[in-house]
């Protein structure tokens, strides 16, 4: 049952990020969608198949790194004490869901440092998406996607640090699998009600909800860890 709550907790996280998610790749998705040929941009049925299809490669793209974070993770579990590498694995997630949330909240502009961190490896991988444009067909919209997976966000660094602490591989894919369908939404939105959803998102009200939120399930998860290491102190 905890196990599935991590995973609806992963869907809420991405779904409640939406209003990072629209800033930061609202312009993205624009661009995609106004590169297509003239018969997918005739209404919401015809681009709906390519925003699909871009938001399959991106997810996509998600588990594998969370495959990859949760095989470290586990890894690094298997080094030492099993249990309790794992709660300080999950600790260090709930801490950087916490500043996560005030990054939403425009609180605390911190997490853009880890993002910039990420824009050295996106300087290789991007002029690969950009040769795919513009996007012609569902088979060339896919491997934009599988590109646009691996843009540096603060949102997916901390989800996947979080994803370090599901103890297998497969358990790291399956939380950002949660996650990637959590940000679905708002991302096919944005690509039909752009103007709408932006709005939405300079909305002060709206992104200190989302960012309070994410910073509840942060504590919750740092408070089940402090607990479980404080509970290993004890016995030890």
């Amino acid at each position: 049952m905890l196990v599935d709550a991590t995973y609806i907790s992963a869907f809420l996280v991405g779904l409640l990020g939406g209003v990072h998610c629209v800033g930061m790749c609202g312009g993205i998705v624009g661009a995609l969608t106004m590169g297509l040929p003239g018969h997918a941009r005739q209404g919401a049925l015809h681009t709906l198949p390519f925003l699909v299809t871009y938001n399959i490669g991106r997810i996509f793209s998600y588990s594998v790194a969370g495959m990859l974070f949760g095989g470290f993770g586990d890894f690094l579990a298997n080094l030492g004490n099993l249990h309790a590498t794992r709660q300080i694995l999950l600790l260090l997630a709930g801490l950087f869901m916490i500043v996560l949330g005030l990054y939403l909240a425009d609180w605390w502009r911190g997490l853009s440092r880890i993002e910039r961190m990420g824009a050295s490896l996106w300087r290789y991988i991007e002029p690969l998406g950009r040769r795919l444009l513009p996007v012609r067909g569902l088979p060339q919209a896919l491997l934009a996607g599988l590109v646009w997976g691996w843009l540096p966000c603060g949102l997916v660094y901390s989800v996947l640090i979080w994803s370090m602490a599901a103890g297998s591989w497969h358990g790291g894919g399956l939380l950002m699998l949660s996650f990637g369908l959590g940000t679905l939404p708002n991302l096919l939105l944005t690509g039909i009600f752009a103007v709408q959803l932006a709005a939405f998102v300079r909305n002060v009200q709206a992104r200190r909800i989302a960012g309070g939120l994410v910073m509840l399930f942060g504590i919750a998860y740092a408070s089940v860890a402090i607990r479980s290491l404080l509970g290993i102190t004890a016995t030890g």
